[in-house]
């Protein structure tokens, strides 16, 4: 059974400074509502309420985003400003968050190396903190359901154009049904002509905690640097490891036209503002077209 999650968000969010400089790229919101929000509520809408939040050094805003804060649920409260002050309260108190400093900036693999005292000898979710996925079963929900069958690792993918396989970890193996292949590669962001297949890790996976001695046995790539899919990589040499095909769409906040592409389509699924939005995005086409 899955019980924990663990979140990344520990990066220096260089793309997005200065707006990083002082919070973590995982704060950043979509509309009104902090990226790593959606993350945290997919995690407890699988079923998990003990989530560790990796962090990095100065940046307390994850921190206090989901702790109680006291002057401002008063002030609510007498302005009467009733759905705000029970939107504060429900965050505050959604599930059992931890957090811990990743001391330095190593990589995906060494961040998930201080969730071992946490997980302990239990498998357990990874969900990075600057990737949002709307469907309709959560995906980490529907990796718990293929781990519960084959009590292995899986990983999530997803389709990618060819063209864009050098921006992602990518999944090469055997198919055992529809969307689940049986792995036997994975190759951090390869070149075209040596991608393994069209399949992108899709940010969310679940480990078991063999994944700790993999990581340990490691090297650092040529930015010093340890990353999960090498440690993966690593694994699948010593068991199997299984690759899942999400239904969802992933919205990743990595770069700003992504950041802003996903704002947008958030917006226009939003009941209190979409019309108003796409009329005015329509307006701005229009324009745009007639300059």
């Amino acid at each position: 059974m899955v019980r924990k999650a663990v979140i990344p968000a520990a990066g220096l969010g260089i793309n997005f400074l200065p707006a990083t400089k002082a919070q973590s790229k995982e704060m950043l919101p979509i509309i009104v509502t902090p990226t790593i929000q959606y993350v945290v509520e997919e995690a407890i809408d699988s079923g998990i309420d003990d989530i560790l939040i990796i962090i990095g050094k100065g940046k307390r805003a994850i921190e206090d985003h989901f702790d109680r804060n006291h002057d401002l649920e008063l002030y609510l409260e007498n302005k009467k400003r009733d759905d705000q002050y029970n939107e504060i309260r429900r965050i505050a108190d959604m599930a059992n968050i931890h957090f811990i400093r990743q001391k330095e900036i190593n990589g995906l693999g060494d961040a998930i190396r201080y969730a071992e005292q946490h997980v302990g000898n239990e498998p357990f979710a990874v969900l990075l903190g600057d990737t949002i996925i709307d469907s309709v079963i959560p995906v980490t929900q529907q990796l718990i359901d293929i781990y519960e069958q084959y009590r292995h690792t899986i990983v999530a993918v997803e389709t990618v154009p060819k063209e864009n396989v050098s921006r992602f970890g990518i999944v090469g193996g055997k198919q055992v049904s529809d969307a689940l292949w049986s792995l036997t590669e994975l190759v951090e962001k390869p070149s075209i002509d040596k991608t393994p297949s069209d399949l992108a890790l899709a940010g969310r996976y679940i480990l078991t905690p063999k994944i700790f001695k993999a990581i340990e046995d490691t090297p650092a790539d040529k930015n010093n640097e340890i990353q999960l899919t090498d440690a993966l990589q690593l694994m699948v040499q010593r068991e199997d490891i299984y690759a899942y095909a999400i239904e969802g769409k992933r919205y990743d906040i990595g770069n700003k036209l992504d950041y802003l592409k996903t704002i947008v389509e958030i917006a226009l699924k939003k009941d209190d503002i979409s019309e108003e939005f796409l009329t005015f995005l329509k307006n701005i086409v229009s324009e745009k077209g007639h300059a």
